[in-house]
């Protein structure tokens, strides 16, 4: 199979157990290239202990994993070569400058010294750190300092990024600013491997949600997907007079009204499928709505429903 329709990470049965702990239960993950994949879980759950066996920092116990075509265990040194890791606390040196830590990180890959300078500088301008430089990265907001940890993980040129925490501790135009540079290195054929405590930001960057629960995983699909299989999603249909609101009653199951606004909320997983029968049901009686909205549940609630335990009496 050409590397380009390879998947960048592929898991088959990972376990992983520390003394009498299982951590990881027979995992099983596919990422395609060229996307973000995010990991959820509570504390605990394998986040980290998937990381670090994918990014060649700890070994598995069973299992298989390859990530941008490369087996994890018989080819670590590519491994390495191919990815780039971003850790919930910052890698960078507050004794260095801006520019000193980048290419600090461009000898550590063994860069020329020409093709070093070459891509701190690019990197510098990319990550709008040009106008501190040389300015000592203890001097740096949290905004900045993150946006150098990223921008020395790329030094490298990875293919593939693991980022843990990304946006932990940052203000929230610090966050965007992250949540931006993240769509802009996918955009460019990077695959991104997230882990967030914010639920809110794996809704926002992320192409596809896996949620780990002691280990096993208990859920995976689009944000959309996930929200869909929880009860709670209904459309809310607002009229312009109560007798709009008396027919659409009649005329569909299972509605709350809500008289004094002239509102109706009917059951809906949000789909554009129960959506179309909805309104070819409200044209079909000529019923008129002057409002229509679509409340599902957030991953807020998908997160609490799938690893919700169960606290014996």
């Amino acid at each position: 199979m050409p590397a380009s329709s390879q998947p960048a990470i592929a898991v088959t049965g990972l376990r992983k157990s520390f003394g009498d702990h299982v951590v990881l239960d027979g995992l099983d993950l596919t990422v395609p290239r060229g996307t973000v994949f995010s990991l959820l879980g509570a504390n605990g759950a394998g986040k980290t202990t998937t990381v670090r066996i994918l990014s060649t920092l700890i070994s598995a116990d069973d299992g298989s994993a390859r990530v941008d075509g490369h087996d994890v265990a018989r080819e670590p040194d590519a491994v390495r070569a191919a990815i780039g890791v971003t850790g919930q606390f910052s890698a960078v040196d507050n004794l260095l400058t801006g520019e000193e830590n980048l290419l600090l990180m461009a000898d550590l890959h063994h860069l020329p010294r020409g093709e070093g300078r070459r891509r701190a500088a690019r990197l510098l301008e990319q990550f709008d750190l040009a106008e501190a430089r040389r300015k000592p990265a203890a001097t740096y907001s949290g905004g900045m300092r993150r946006r150098l940890d990223l921008a020395m993980t790329l030094i490298g040129d990875p293919r593939v990024i693991f980022l843990d925490e990304p946006t932990t501790g940052l203000d929230p135009r610090s966050r965007r600013s992250v949540w931006q540079l993240i769509r802009d290195l996918v955009a460019g054929g990077v695959t991104i491997f997230l882990t967030t405590q914010y639920l809110e930001e794996a809704d926002e960057l992320a192409d596809r949600i896996a949620v780990l629960d002691s280990g096993r995983l208990v859920a995976e699909g689009t944000p959309d997907e996930l929200k869909r299989r929880i009860p709670g999603g209904h459309v809310r249909l607002r009229f312009a007079d109560a007798q709009g609101l008396d027919v659409a009653r009649r005329v569909l199951d299972q509605t709350a009204p809500d008289n004094d606004a002239l509102a109706l909320r009917v059951p809906g997983d949000g789909s554009l499928r129960s959506l179309k029968t909805l309104i070819d049901r409200l044209d079909a009686h000529a019923v008129e709505v002057d409002e229509l909205s679509v409340h599902t549940p957030d991953l807020d609630d998908v997160f609490l429903a799938l690893t919700e335990k169960v606290t014996p009496r």
